[in-house]
């Protein structure tokens, strides 16, 4: 018997934030996206020149990234760049934390002092 899939038992702020988490649960897309945020922005060649993996793995790793928003793709000439989508990263740790209860938490340590 097949297995059921009941994520659309979930709402889609929780599918987004799953979906997100997802994407930053390997080691190979936190080193890129801590690239990116110190270069700003690169290409798939220049993620491979300093990264420790083949051009193909790393292709497959910028594709989730793009496809969850993390990252935005700019045509430059015949290359094309990757750089963080700040608003959508901000926007997916502030959701993960009020989503654990930890901004809530931090709010009212504040208001008691």
């Amino acid at each position: 018997m097949m297995a059921l899939n009941h994520t659309d038992r979930f709402s889609a702020e929780y599918s987004e934030l799953a979906a997100f988490a997802g994407a930053m649960a390997h080691p190979a897309r936190i080193a890129i996206i801590n690239l990116l945020q110190e270069k700003g922005a690169a290409s798939c060649g220049e993620i491979v020149a300093m990264l420790p993996l083949a051009q193909a793995t790393i292709s497959q790793h910028l594709q989730v990234l793009v496809k969850v928003g993390l990252l935005q793709r700019q045509n430059k000439g015949p290359k094309t760049c990757y750089s963080i989508n700040c608003d959508a990263l901000r926007s997916f740790c502030h959701n993960f934390q009020c989503t654990l209860g930890t901004v809530e938490q931090e709010n009212n340590t504040e208001q008691s002092k």
